[in-house]
């Protein structure tokens, strides 16, 4: 087996059963219901709540890409307001009828993987990992729906291979723009300007130019783009970001994440397509393009 292949694939996977729900308004609804107003924030916050009562420094940290004032931002509207668990909560509420909404027997299907993959979730070492370490770490009913369940087993593994990547990309000394900037080569140059992931996370002119002085002086872009050196260092990060997260799926094993991959590929489109009605057409770059991201 090839297990570089199969990480990469379950890497996409996981991006197309969770990432929609950070779009989805049925949780901004729930999540305006707490008090923040039209639920502003929600994509940000859904994460970032599940740290706690942290310092917004250390959420951005965390979230790495996202540009710290847009954190601060976000965790100034729900600070007071409600707190971590029942902005997860308000995540929660909404998945089952977001995955009924894509295909009614995706549930179904779903809910005899729960078990194995948390299994899979707890054998793995949650050190460096926070993003990763604060959602194993949550509380699992023992009436919990073995759907959910499954899904928020899922999402760990997203996020265990999330902190896999921003290790590697602080190992590296790149910033958070140049992250963005760099990311436009997992992507379809036909459909992303070469800032667009930068901007879209917040960053502004000057947090842009001071990025591309920064890939220029290493050989990674000229003139406002990525050279062929950027865009092979970019996929051999994400080689090494594969390589780091495949003991994840080795620890689920080859037949049982074949068979998630068997669940989740074939709706691959149509996850897509509901991020494109709810967000936009370039939101969620992970699941987009001739590659795929953390």
């Amino acid at each position: 087996m090839d297990w570089i292949q199969l990480t990469q694939r379950a890497g996409v996977a996981c991006h197309d059963l969770v990432g929609w729900v950070l779009f989805d308004p049925t949780a901004q609804a729930n999540y305006g219901r707490l008090g923040i107003s039209d639920g502003r924030g929600y994509t940000v916050a859904c994460r970032t709540a599940s740290l706690g009562d942290v310092e917004p420094a250390v959420a951005a940290a965390a979230c790495y890409s996202i540009h710290p004032d847009v954190i601060g931002f976000v965790i100034g509207l729900y600070r007071g307001v409600a707190d971590g668990e029942a902005i997860m909560q308000a995540r929660d509420d909404a998945v089952l009828p977001g995955l009924n909404a894509v295909d009614p027997e995706l549930p179904d299907r779903l809910a005899p993987l729960a078990e194995p993959l948390w299994t899979a979730v707890d054998s793995l070492f949650a050190g460096a990992r926070p993003m990763f370490a604060a959602h194993q770490a949550r509380t699992r009913p023992a009436d919990l729906d073995a759907a959910l369940s499954a899904w928020l087993a899922v999402n760990c593994l997203r996020e265990y291979r999330g902190d896999n990547h921003w290790a590697l990309c602080a190992g590296e000394g790149l910033e958070p723009v140049d992250v963005g900037l760099l990311h436009t080569a997992m992507v379809s140059a036909d459909e992303y300007e070469p800032e667009w992931i930068a901007r879209s996370r917040g960053a502004g002119d000057d947090d842009v130019a001071s990025a591309w002085h920064r890939l220029e002086s290493r050989g990674f872009a000229s003139r406002g783009a990525l050279t062929d050196a950027g865009r092979q260092f970019r996929h051999e990060l994400e080689t090494r970001t594969d390589a780091l997260t495949a003991p994840a799926w080795q620890a689920l094993g080859e037949d049982l994440t074949i068979e998630l991959l068997g669940i989740v590929e074939p709706m691959h489109d149509a996850f897509v397509a509901r991020i494109d009605a709810t967000a936009g057409p370039k939101w969620m770059p992970a699941v987009r393009g001739p590659s795929h991201s953390s």
